[in-house]
């Protein structure tokens, strides 16, 4: 099974070629294999569908932020920025909800990820309810939530990575 490189936790967690960690990630290629394409399908996809680029990087700014993750904050604020994005859009984001001038459905998108992010227990009909009130399809639905259980992996994968690196 091949790995489409970058390997965007190895790139993330500070992981080359060459380092025990490295190695010790290629034992399972494909786990690696799987993170990689669940990465470039959710946040790099040939067709975005309904959710547009930028929304999905502003959901990984937000859960990156409520998860205290600054390599990946970085990362998001990065793309945002070359996306367009404006200061006042990367603040309202990290802030959220205070300060936040985006749009109504922006804002329903961070809502969901506060949502499955700090209390996953709540989500209800009521939550999907919001996000069709806000424009979204079932399909973007799915979209968005498995976009920030991958986050949410991706970050406790970099963290991990990070505690093996200092305890070798």
């Amino acid at each position: 099974m091949t790995i489409a490189e970058p390997d965007i936790i190895n790139q993330l967690a500070g992981i080359v070629a060459g380092l025990e960690l490295a190695d010790l990630r290629g034992t399972r290629p494909e786990t690696q294999a799987f993170a990689q394409g669940s990465y470039l399908a959710l946040l790099e996809p040939d067709d975005p569908a309904g959710v547009s680029r930028l929304e999905r990087e502003a959901i990984g700014l937000r859960v990156a932020t409520l998860a205290r993750s600054q390599v990946v904050s970085d990362f998001h604020t990065a793309r945002l920025l070359a996306l367009g994005a404006d200061e006042a859009l990367l603040a309202g984001v990290v802030d959220f909800p205070d300060g936040f001038t985006g749009s109504e459905r922006l804002a329903a998108l961070l809502r969901h990820v506060d949502l499955l992010t700090c209390s996953s227990r709540n989500g209800s009909p009521a939550a999907i309810a919001n996000l069709r009130a806000a424009g979204l399809s079932a399909r973007d639905i799915v979209t968005v939530s498995q976009l920030i259980a991958w986050l949410s992996f991706e970050i406790r994968m970099i963290a991990t990575l990070h505690a093996l690196a200092g305890a070798a």
